[in-house]
């Protein structure tokens, strides 16, 4: 008889165990197992599913997991520690379940439903050097989901594993989790003297992937209709969406934002028609204030929007003030493509290829409807991004983003962001009054805009007013708890300008920014402290992400109005061996 051919195939193998599993078990056997239990059937196997891979086995403290796809092996782990985090927020420190991942993509071989070889021993030797909370992973996954997920990664160079023959280059993506984002914020936040609320994203009910992006867009959308109001305090839209998907008491988010009301609700959309529930609840004194479904034609989008405003206007505030109104586009083709450009944006920091991908978004919504003031300002926007970063450093760039703002506002002057864009280019162009009257009336129509606060503290920092940016950067973080990792950079910026060196270095290494150009800063800030090694070395890193990067070019481009501001910039950026 032939000798039966070993069963082979590739697979991305995903290894996790629990860490300090001995000592939970030593302390409280009963209740460890009985959690185990509970998040392997509420939070990993649904995980699991999802994504498409399946249980190979469980080995006490550990599993073992098998996908067909690198991308959806990593997004199945940064889930699955994203949620075991949510979960581990109600616990005391000492009874979290705290887990360990590594990721290998190679060949394994079958033996019935188990899996061996070093497809599988590589998995389990990276779960082993990774950090509690973290994912290590072969570079073969890295090559495999680079430019496919919008993460940044710690290369963390070759190592050597017990019982592999030769290095295996490792990585750690970097990701945000609950626990971590947690851990930094106060356990409490006193409540506004204003009403406060929080729209946590809608859920898409419709069961289409792509409809994802029509329910973010209306959380957006109530999210800034409702900052235009003074008597509300609204928090911004990264906070709240940093809450997607998961599953967390009302009264808890309340809580860690600091607001008194919720509001949360559901959206379907099929075949021309929608339909949106909503429920506005009192978080702290408990109870629903306000319920109502809308079962609509999609070309009533707008209306419904205006209705919710009003009814939660009018439950919080008793009287609506009457502003100005937004002008809605009049294609919802255009609305669909510019809210799909508008969410990449803020990932440009950690994904610069989405930057590209939102530029064609925008333009194409701009020639579905050519008087969409919103496509206009974010296709401004993303223009000066590719002047200002030296992306691509032309004038052609820089003018083409001036002309885009300047027609946004044209369009709808009743736009808060398309205010503080303009005013925001106009600095570049060193129109100082142009600039601030376009701030005065951003600020004006929507009090709660966060981003264009931040946008105002950087130009306080280069007028050599860096304490003022900071106090206002802080009023913005109060407003969204849980910001962009840009939010992050400016703060790094105005430390730098303040001589606070160390606080520079600390927020500019938070992993939120670290990886973003505000890297020459912390070069900068560390060649101040004397730490050299460590400032060309950061320096050399963002040469690397950023080569068309020269000093000359950005001191030139800064809105200074305080040049020994921007020559102590200079002064950092050499001493880290920047040219």
């Amino acid at each position: 008889m032939a000798e039966e051919r070993v069963k082979r195939r590739l697979a991305a193998i995903v290894v996790a165990d629990v860490v300090g599993y001995s000592r939970l078990m030593e302390e409280d056997e009963v209740t460890t197992l009985a959690t185990l239990k509970e998040r392997r059937a509420t939070i990993l196997q649904p995980i699991v599913r999802a994504h498409g891979g399946r249980v190979v086995k469980v080995m006490g403290d550990g599993v073992l997991l098998e996908f067909a796809s690198a991308v959806n092996a990593l997004s199945a782990a940064i889930e699955l520690q994203r949620k075991m985090a949510d979960a581990n927020t109600a616990l005391p420190e000492a009874r979290r379940i705290v887990l360990r991942i590594g990721i290998n993509l190679g060949d394994v071989v079958i033996d019935g439903s188990d899996l061996y070889g070093d497809g599988v021993n590589i998995a389990a030797r990276l779960q082993s050097l990774a950090e509690p909370g973290a994912i290590y992973v072969a570079a073969a996954i890295r090559d495999q989901v680079n430019r496919k997920l919008p993460l940044s990664f710690d290369d963390l160079g070759p190592k050597s594993l017990k019982n592999i023959a030769e290095p295996v280059h490792v990585y750690r993506p970097l990701f945000e989790t609950w626990a971590t984002v947690y851990d930094e914020k106060p356990a409490t936040l006193p409540l506004p003297a204003k009403p406060s609320i929080a729209v946590l994203p809608f859920t898409n009910m419709s069961g289409e992937a792509e409809q994802e992006a029509f329910a973010d867009g209306l959380t957006e959308d109530l999210i800034t209709d409702l900052s235009r109001n003074a008597g509300l305090f609204v928090i911004a839209r990264h906070s709240t969406f940093a809450y997607k998907g998961k599953s967390i008491d009302v009264r808890v988010i309340a809580r860690d934002l600091g607001v008194r009301y919720i509001l949360e609700g559901s959206a379907r959309r099929t075949a021309g028609r929608m339909r949106i529930n909503v429920q506005l609840i009192d978080a702290v004194g408990g109870g629903h204030l306000w319920a109502e479904r809308f079962d609509r034609s999609l070309e009533d989008i707008f209306s419904v929007q205006d209705e919710v405003i009003g009814k939660i206007v009018e439950a919080l505030v008793g009287q609506l003030v009457e502003l100005p109104p937004r002008k809605r586009p009049k294609s919802l083709e255009a609305y669909d493509v510019c809210v799909r450009g508008r969410s990449l944006i803020s990932s440009f920091t950690s994904f610069p290829e989405a930057i590209r991908e939102a530029q064609i978004l925008l333009e194409r919504a701009i020639l579905i409807e050519p008087e969409y003031s919103e496509a206009s300002r974010w296709l401004a926007f993303v223009h000066w991004q590719l002047w200002a970063h030296s992306i691509e450093p032309s004038d052609e760039n820089r003018s083409r983003a001036l002309e885009l703002a300047r027609r946004a506002v044209q369009l709808d002057g009743s736009d808060a962001a398309a205010r503080w864009v303009l005013g925001y280019l106009l600095a570049y162009e060193k129109s100082w009054p142009a600039s601030d009257t376009e701030f005065k009336a951003a600020f004006r129509l929507e009090p709660n805009n966060t981003d264009a606060l931040v946008m105002s503290s950087e130009l306080a920092v280069y007028a050599g007013q860096p304490l003022e940016a900071i106090d206002t950067i802080s009023r913005a973080l109060r407003l969204n708890p849980r910001p962009p990792g840009w939010y992050y950079w400016e703060l790094g910026l105005a430390y730098y300008a303040a001589g606070r060196y160390v606080e520079a270095v600390k927020t500019l290494r938070m992993e939120a920014t670290y990886r973003s150009a505000s890297r020459r800063i912390l070069a900068a800030s560390l060649a101040q402290l004397g730490r050299k090694d460590e400032a060309i070395r950061e320096a050399a890193l963002f040469m690397a992400k950023t080569p068309n990067f020269t000093i000359a070019h950005w001191a030139a481009a800064q809105p200074a109005r305080d040049m020994e501001t921007v020559q102590r910039f200079v002064e950092g950026y050499r001493m880290a061996g920047l040219r």
